[in-house]
């Protein structure tokens, strides 16, 4: 079943969505979120291991087809999440969310009360004393991600220049297709875009440490949680967007936490391990 575009306003902005398949009472609803500058289709080899489940993927505001609008603050994203499941009234949620969607449905989770466990795939939480850090200044006064390419002759050219480049080359090759493919819209003058802007994207990276309240949402999360944690930075490495943001202390901070820590993973979990990301979820739906 191939995945279906809608729509929910929330919270003054328009949130795009993908469904799969009808809600059941028999079966959790498995819900999506996806990573900062990534987008709801990259879920899609994952959701079509589950034809027989209800399957939602939230594109986050400033990503897809979502309105492009920035955030300050990263509770601003688990503040849309519970507000969008409480559009859709879901209920039963097996939550799945990598990196800053990880983050983010931390706190949905917390505020909504639906979700009956997580599996968070390096979910960015850092040390509780690094939010009382003072904040990155940048050079020239913007995160790097500010620079990146935004234009495009064709999800092709896309591929062929992404390809060979940081971490991509470890992803999946279909859900590599997927990012270029479903992440660029067509100009009137015929380029592509990126959907995520690169200001939008900067501006999530570089409000990383706003969100400090994140360990009162996990210390009140009673459900079962699993944090899968990638291979850590090397003491003194300069900022390398494949090593763990995660702090091996936060699964200690959760009242039913465990933690699976595959050193020899990049930050790109899903994308890098679809078919064990898979076996995980399948075992949280069979609970």
């Amino acid at each position: 079943m191939q995945p279906q575009l809608k729509y929910a306003h929330v919270n003054g902005v328009r949130l795009a969505y993908f469904e799969r398949g009808a809600r059941r009472d028999d079966l959790p609803t498995l819900f999506f979120v996806h990573a900062t500058g990534f987008h709801g289709r990259v879920w899609d080899y994952h959701a079509e291991a589950f034809p027989e489940h209800h399957i939602i993927a939230l594109e986050q505001r400033g990503h897809g087809r979502s309105d492009p609008v920035a955030v300050d603050h990263w509770r601003t994203f688990g503040e849309d999440q519970a507000a969008f499941v409480a559009a859709l009234g879901l209920t039963d949620l097996i939550g799945i969310g990598h990196s800053m969607g990880a983050h983010a449905m931390i706190q949905g989770a917390a505020f909504s009360g639906v979700f009956a466990s997580l599996i968070l795939l390096d979910p960015v939480v850092a040390a509780r004393a690094d939010y009382a850090a003072p904040p990155v200044v940048w050079p020239e006064g913007a995160h790097p991600a500010s620079k990146r390419r935004s234009t495009f002759a064709s999800p092709q050219d896309m591929k062929a220049r992404l390809g060979s480049k940081s971490a991509f080359p470890l992803f999946h090759p279909r859900i590599f297709d997927d990012y270029c493919v479903h992440g660029l819209e067509r100009t009137e003058s015929g380029e592509w875009t990126l959907l995520c802007r690169p200001e939008v994207e900067a501006a999530v990276y570089a409000n990383a440490r706003s969100n400090g309240a994140i360990y009162d949402a996990v210390a009140s999360l009673d459900i079962p949680v699993l944090v899968v944690r990638a291979q850590a930075a090397e003491p003194g490495e300069e900022m390398n967007f494949s090593r763990s943001p995660t702090s091996p202390e936060l699964v200690r901070a959760f009242p039913q936490g465990r933690e699976l820590h595959w050193a020899d993973c990049t930050h790109f979990i899903p994308m890098e391990r679809p078919d064990a990301v898979v076996a995980l979820i399948r075992e949280a739906a069979a609970v």
